[in-house]
């Protein structure tokens, strides 16, 4: 006779009645609604506003007149050449920025300092160190807004103050980024270079470069990607290309053209997506 073979009870597979963490996600969902409530009434947010029937139906009539897009020749002509124009101010602006935020990167790196291989860095390069640190911080504090305010009353309406703006701000967050990066990497290369007797730009080409250019590029490239929307936002304050045309197109209502410039926008973001993601591919 064949015997039973009765399922033995595991204690390790039963299914517990209470999530055991549950007390946790309570505490930081209280925690983020009682963060929340104070910041929401600070900033006066009131979401409820967007849909009183005054509100819709104004917004009604706005984003009607935006149908259909205009596509006179001559729109378009004058479009394509902005559009040209808001490239060419993100690019000459990264450009720019790159030339601050390299040489600022290479003496603000605390691995390149030849006075800190034996330990504590001497007090003057420390003091050089800190005050390019803080050159760093004062210039990407400063929104690009902020500055292509500033440059639009020196140089006068135009790409040029687009241009300045782009390079200052962005230099300042390349260089603080570039020296994060580098620091975070394995210096033990780098370190016996200097040891050796290797100047900064030898040990960084030879140590800090090859192990780090991916990383490096890959950020550079998302940040001319962001270049190219914020080039967009400075036309608004007079620094020239597609935003500048956006600007005048809605200040004389005109939603047909504004409809257009927004689906050029829209295109020329999705270009620089697909072309930072195809440098990003090709790194890996």
């Amino acid at each position: 006779m064949n015997s039973l073979h009765l399922p033995v009870h595991n204690p390790r597979f039963d299914v517990p009645k209470r999530d055991p963490a549950w007390h946790q996600r309570l505490f930081w969902i209280t925690f983020t609604l009682l963060l929340l409530w104070p910041l929401t009434h600070t900033t006066e947010f009131r979401p409820s506003v967007l849909f009183e029937p005054e509100n819709m139906k104004i917004s009604a009539k706005f984003i009607g007149s935006f149908f259909p897009p205009v596509l006179e020749p001559d729109l378009l002509a004058r479009i394509l050449r902005e559009t040209w124009k808001t490239v060419a101010i993100a690019t000459a602006g990264m450009v720019l920025a790159l030339v601050i935020a390299f040489p600022l990167t290479i003496l603000s790196t605390r691995v390149l300092s030849v006075s800190a291989i034996s330990g504590k860095m001497a007090a003057l390069p420390f003091a050089i160190r800190q005050t390019i640190r803080w050159t760093l911080i004062v210039l990407r504090s400063i929104p690009e807004l902020v500055w292509a305010l500033v440059f639009v009353r020196v140089v006068g309406l135009g790409p040029t103050a687009g241009v300045l703006a782009i390079a200052l701000t962005y230099g300042g967050m390349l260089g603080k980024v570039y020296g994060e990066i580098l620091e975070s990497g394995e210096t033990t290369p780098t370190e016996t270079l200097l040891r050796n007797g290797s100047g900064r730009l030898q040990a960084f080409f030879y140590g800090l470069l090859p192990q780090n250019v991916m990383e490096l590029t890959s950020y550079t490239v998302y940040r001319w990607e962001c270049a190219i929307r914020s080039s967009v936002v400075l036309g608004f304050v007079g620094a020239g290309g597609l935003g500048q045309e956006l600007d005048n197109s809605m200040k004389m209502f005109n939603g047909g053209e504004v409809s257009t410039m927004l689906i050029v926008f829209i295109l020329l973001v999705a270009m620089a997506d697909a072309v930072s993601a195809f440098f990003r591919k090709r790194l890996i």
